[in-house]
């Protein structure tokens, strides 16, 4: 069965219809839009309100914002976005060893001509490729959450380490809406990583590896009082637009898909995702823009019918590469693809501290007592 409004379908195992049809990812949507996104006369008012408190706040710094870049349309977008409203950001990249080529070249016109500094941080290649390696063999579909963890870790601690106090993510909630556990989980939860790492990995410490717990969470945010502002919410932001600005006035060069700015994403939600666990990450691309109204329904069910590897010389390429850089023979591979599948509730975790958690934040954002 699929949505009657978007196109997800139940490739998500929690998924629930309404009488209508309709999932419960549109009915989310429909329920806290207002809450996360400003629109008309007011995200006007209201960007000019959160770009002077972000100058305010910075005024012993050099800096007075962080942003995260990845050369991907949205972080690129944030990066174009700053530098108009006249903020001074530095710039954060967490190299985990899988950038594409495109992604280094993007990273470096758009920093350069937009005179944005930048700092690297470098993750330890034997310790990171055992941690990638050890959510492989786990077979859960959680295979990006080692770099997503550690993105979010890192602007916190560079921004508390720098004593700056606001972050600039690239979120924009109306075309990122998603969030499908199922699928992917344990941004947030480094126990749950450990917990992976401890049972499949190598014996690496983890000490160096950018993480954080629900404990450093609140003291960065209630103590520190870093505060985290997906400016994207602030503006009638439309990605194919973004894309088009970024390519004529910095000479950016757009990916053939989300997020592939990394061969590993590419190579693993391209096939490894749709080949072992049946999940095509599209799907929630797709609806996703489809609620925001910048693709149609139609539009989206003929670019699912498409294979996610248009050229399968790439493939070949991406998977050969994948393999010997995570030095997996032939038969490691097939090996972790035969894998009975499972997801994060087989290993410890704090999904529920996190769902709490997330449903404060909402209400508090709904009551305007939180950042968009």
């Amino acid at each position: 069965m699929r949505c009657n409004r978007c196109i997800m379908d139940r490739s998500d195992p929690e998924i629930v219809f309404n009488e209508n049809g309709v999932c419960n990812h549109c009915v989310r949507y429909d329920e806290i839009i207002d809450s996360r996104v400003f629109k008309g006369d007011i995200a006007h008012k209201k960007l000019k309100e959160i770009v002077k408190k972000i100058k305010i706040s910075s005024k012993k710094n050099e800096y007075d914002c962080i942003i995260g870049v990845s050369g991907g349309v949205d972080s690129s977008y944030v990066a174009f976005l700053t530098k108009e409203l006249g903020l001074n950001p530095l710039a954060i990249h967490f190299d985990n060893g899988w950038n594409s080529e495109i992604a280094v070249d993007n990273i470096k016109k758009i920093l350069d001509k937009l005179n944005i500094d930048l700092y690297t941080y470098v993750v330890d290649w034997d310790m990171f490729s055992d941690l990638q390696k050890a959510f492989l063999k786990c077979s859960t579909p959680d295979g990006e959450a080692p770099t997503d963890h550690a993105i979010n870790a890192l602007l916190f601690k560079e921004a508390g380490k720098r004593g700056i106090k606001y972050i600039l993510s690239g979120m924009n909630f109306a075309s990122e809406s998603m969030d499908v556990r199922m699928w992917s989980y344990g941004t947030s939860d480094f126990k749950y990583i450990k917990d992976v790492y401890n049972k499949y990995g190598n014996g690496f410490s983890l000490k160096d590896y950018p993480h954080f717990t629900l404990l450093d969470l609140f003291y960065w945010t209630f103590f520190k009082r870093i505060k985290v502002v997906s400016i994207l919410n602030y503006i009638d932001y439309n990605k194919d637009y973004a894309s088009e600005i970024l390519q004529k006035q910095l000479n950016w060069t757009k990916y053939s898909g989300k997020h592939y700015e990394s061969v590993y994403t590419r190579f693993y939600q391209g096939f490894f995702l749709p080949q072992k666990f049946g999940i095509d990450k599209r799907l929630g691309h797709c609806s996703d823009l489809i609620r925001a109204g910048q693709i149609s329904r139609d539009k989206a069910l003929k670019l699912i019918k498409q294979p996610p590897y248009l050229d399968s010389n790439l493939l070949k390429i991406d998977k050969d590469f994948v393999q010997k850089k995570l030095n997996l023979s032939d038969d490691d591979f097939d090996e972790i693809m035969k894998l009975e599948n499972r997801n994060f509730m087989k290993y410890k975790n704090s999904s529920n501290q996190i769902t709490r958690l997330k449903k404060i934040v909402n209400f508090l954002r709904s009551k305007g007592l939180y950042s968009k």
